[in-house]
């Protein structure tokens, strides 16, 4: 595991995503509860590169594998979640 530090807000930069603290706790409020039996990288959200990222990074415990378990356990968290109609701007 390399020695970087990584943040939500970078993780989402580099899936591609909005990246400010509201449009990550969007996200996650969105998305959330993961299913407990479903892999995050597995989860119906991802576009296959994105899925394809967060799976090589946790198989290789790369330096964005610590970013990704913190991911992880923020979509498994149950909590308030948003319906797709509340958030118009938010992309699909």
């Amino acid at each position: 595991m390399g020695n970087s530090f990584h943040t939500l807000s970078d993780l989402f930069r580099q899936l591609g995503l909005p990246d400010t603290r509201a449009d990550i706790s969007r996200f996650i409020a969105l998305h959330r509860p993961l299913p407990q039996s479903m892999p995050l990288a597995d989860a119906p959200f991802w576009r296959p590169n994105q899925a394809q990222f967060l799976r090589e990074e946790v198989a290789e415990d790369a330096d964005w594998a610590e970013i990704v378990d913190t991911l992880d356990a923020s979509l498994r968290h149950p909590g308030p979640t948003l319906m797709p109609m509340q958030t118009p701007l938010w992309p699909s």
